[in-house]
């Protein structure tokens, strides 16, 4: 399927989507509101406030806000997971005494860890960046332990009849082989990243898309909220192009889909 083509069904679902919301908000059908405006608003009333906030300028403090603690939980928490991912793949006794570590902590709920972080790091940014690093961390972990881990031994046998001592497996086939395996989890952790602040910012904070959101909440403006994920969901993807632009720039010699088909 072509690029254009592809976009095009990807806008018409999104068109829509949005048409049957309008229709059911605004139309009664059978002689009730499917979905009542007080409880779903409808998209005009969400493009408004989108444009409002933007054209009065108030949108901007907070977007700059939640970028920067989503970039920081996202960056730190990338980094940390590739690092102990990958030494935990190369020292298999390391991993395996931290093992149980691992799992409790990845099995704490991240809410219950929100106000833990509140109280020790305050209502600034950091408490948001470590919940966000929380979020990122273990994803990024997982899939680069397990992209190392998945290395070929035949690969490794050939490295090694080639001559190549430890720096140089590490560089040219454990590296290589967790490069997917990241990229792929950093997709996911994108997503996470800015989760993570949000949440954050939801429950406590003075600024931010949380703050937005919670506050729009708060006075029962429906309409405030839906535009605030909008805005949130259109942050993520544009985070994720940049992801994906890096990824394909690191990632030149893995072959398209078209050319593995071939």
């Amino acid at each position: 399927m072509s690029r254009i083509r592809l976009l095009s069904l990807q806008i018409l679902v999104a068109v829509v989507a949005l048409g049957l919301w309008q229709f059911f908000a605004t139309v009664p059908v059978f002689g009730r509101m499917w979905l009542p405006p007080f409880f779903f608003s409808n998209p005009v009333d969400v493009f408004s406030q989108i444009v409002h906030w933007f054209a009065t300028g108030v949108i901007w403090k907070h977007l700059v806000i939640t970028l920067w603690e989503s970039t920081l939980a996202f960056v730190i928490g990338s980094l940390g997971g590739v690092l102990v991912g990958f030494w935990f793949a190369r020292q298999p006794r390391v991993a395996a005494v931290f093992d149980p570590y691992v799992k409790m902590f990845n099995a704490l709920p991240r809410v219950v860890l929100a106000p833990i972080f509140t109280l020790w790091l305050g209502l600034g940014i950091w408490s948001k960046v470590a919940l966000g690093v929380t979020l990122v961390f273990f994803i990024v972990f997982f899939n680069v332990y397990q992209g190392v881990k998945e290395v070929s031994n035949t690969v490794l046998d050939n490295g090694r009849m080639l001559g190549m001592n430890e720096r140089q497996l590490t560089r040219h086939v454990y590296w290589p082989s967790a490069l997917s395996w990241m990229f792929s989890s950093l997709h996911t952790s994108v997503g996470f990243a800015v989760v993570g602040a949000v949440v954050g910012e939801y429950l406590g904070s003075a600024a931010g898309l949380g703050y937005l959101i919670q506050q729009a909440e708060g006075v029962f403006d429906v309409a405030a909220v839906f535009a605030g994920m909008f805005v949130l969901s259109a942050f993520v993807i544009l985070i994720d192009m940049v992801v994906t632009v890096v990824e394909r720039r690191l990632l030149v010699w893995r072959p398209t889909a078209s050319e593995s088909r071939g």
